[in-house]
């Protein structure tokens, strides 16, 4: 199809997002695609054909300039670039209660906060010769700022989020390891997680599970996908 010949042609992308182009394309980039394309369907600016042609050449796409040749004539895909907003450094004011939800505490044992659950606005995990996980892989965003508050003293604190939030941290360490990988979603209205607090002697690390994403979001997508399908087929 003409849109994978365009695709196997990195040379013809602009010097300036060349580098970008050739990077190696995850899950995550393709979903993100392919939420376009549904959109794109939903609107009438692809025919189903034209939908499932377009979703077989994403699903075979190594690199992220090959995904870009399939939203390239669609306005959504421009549009969300336009109005991206990198995520805040700190929560909002008001965002965050002073108290936590959860305290999650590992005292020379472990803890682990993980599988579907609902996270609340602000926790708190303490490892003191201990280990203390939280996965929010699979967990469900009730709110869209998220304050986990991290202290690790001869201990581990390691804290997963999905591919599809943003990640902020502000912590440090004292003779300790406070690593956060910073990560923007794609999506504005994608939660934002900080991670804030200190590692003594211990570690704090807080990175992203790569193939993993938010479902809620997934969810509205599609559920908004449905609802415009019904409206054009006039149910």
């Amino acid at each position: 199809m003409d849109l994978q010949k365009h695709a196997q042609q990195p040379d013809s992308a602009p010097d300036t997002a060349a580098g970008a182009a050739g990077l190696r394309a995850s899950d995550a980039d393709r979903d993100r695609i392919a939420d376009l394309l549904r959109e794109a369907l939903a609107e009438g600016r692809l025919t189903a054909d034209e939908h499932a042609e377009r979703v077989e050449g994403v699903l075979a796409a190594k690199t992220v300039g090959e995904l870009d040749v399939f939203v390239r004539d669609l306005p959504i895909a421009h549009q969300r670039r336009a109005t991206h907003i990198s995520a805040p450094s700190r929560p909002t004011t008001g965002a965050i209660p002073a108290d936590p939800d959860d305290n999650v505490v590992a005292v020379f044992s472990a803890a682990t906060r993980k599988g579907r659950w609902r996270t609340g606005r602000r926790i708190h995990a303490y490892a003191i010769f201990g280990s203390v996980e939280i996965d929010l892989s699979e967990a469900m965003f009730d709110h869209q700022q998220v304050m986990i508050k991290a202290f690790s003293v001869f201990g581990s604190v390691e804290i997963r989020v999905p591919e599809n939030v943003s990640l902020r941290g502000t912590g440090g360490g004292v003779l300790g390891a406070f690593e956060v990988d910073t990560l923007d979603a794609t999506d504005e209205e994608a939660p934002v997680v900080f991670v804030d607090g200190w590692a003594v002697l211990g570690s704090v690390e807080a990175r992203p599970r790569r193939g993993k994403l938010v479902a809620d979001i997934l969810d509205r997508v599609q559920r908004t996908v449905d609802k415009s399908m019904r409206r054009h087929l006039g149910h």
